[in-house]
């Protein structure tokens, strides 16, 4: 168990890889270097799989890249309502990047969603978008309104509960993420050899694209709660 600490501890530890010398010296730590490689890979692959793209005459790499966009769009948008179609595309782009977050660990790295402060701010993203989305739709006034619906006795529950929103998009996100690391752990413990290889691929394909899902699918409802 002293193991399991240790290796917990050490999972939880996000060192900083190098210093920007700017201000007295602000630090980048693995988390950030390992989201900006993920970013640069996903741009890198939309310029391929978009070039050279045509109206007709279509290529099979081009066909199958509509047909993948058409179907996570239709996807996400079941989620989010005919209103919120507008905030499709951020959420898609949420969505693969947590989804290759939580499933970069296959390739011997660190996944960036095991650091607490690179959730908090994927979660801190979405309410700023969710409370905007809101006063967008409504006005200001209706939207201070709101809070005081359908009582105005339980004003500070709505507030609260706008940020209890996004500390259980992080905690949850963060948690299985960390849960699926200290099953690994105990596993390893007990049978050493082979069996964890295949939970390894459990937790870091299956597992990571639900926990992807699921905050995906909680901002889209949110989401959809404050336009309609």
């Amino acid at each position: 168990m002293e193991t399991l600490a240790e290796n917990l501890l050490e999972e939880l530890t996000c060192e900083d890889v190098f210093t920007i010398p700017v201000f007295g010296g602000i630090g980048v730590s693995e988390s950030t270097v390992m989201t900006w490689i993920i970013m640069a890979v996903l741009v890198l692959l939309s310029i391929w799989l978009t070039h050279g793209m045509r109206v007709t005459n279509i290529s099979k790499k081009q066909a199958a890249v509509e047909a993948a966009v058409t179907w996570i769009n239709n996807f996400v948008e079941d989620m989010v309502g005919e209103e919120g179609k507008k905030y499709v595309p951020y959420l898609v782009t949420v969505l693969l990047y947590v989804a290759t977050a939580n499933v970069i660990g296959l390739v011997g790295v660190k996944p960036p969603t095991k650091d607490l402060s690179v959730t908090a701010a994927l979660a801190l993203m979405s309410i700023v978008l969710i409370e905007a989305a809101g006063i967008r739709q409504r006005g200001v006034k209706k939207w201070a309104k709101s809070f005081a619906e359908p009582m105005a006795v339980i004003a500070p529950i709505n507030v609260m509960e706008v940020f209890i929103r996004p500390l259980s998009l992080c905690m949850r996100l963060f948690g299985n993420v960390l849960g699926a690391f200290v099953i690994m752990e105990l596993i390893k413990m007990v049978i050493p050899v082979g069996v964890p290889l295949v939970f390894s691929f459990y937790f870091d394909i299956f597992d990571g694209l639900i926990q992807a899902y699921v905050f995906v699918f909680l901002t889209s409802l949110f989401l959809k709660e404050a336009i309609e």
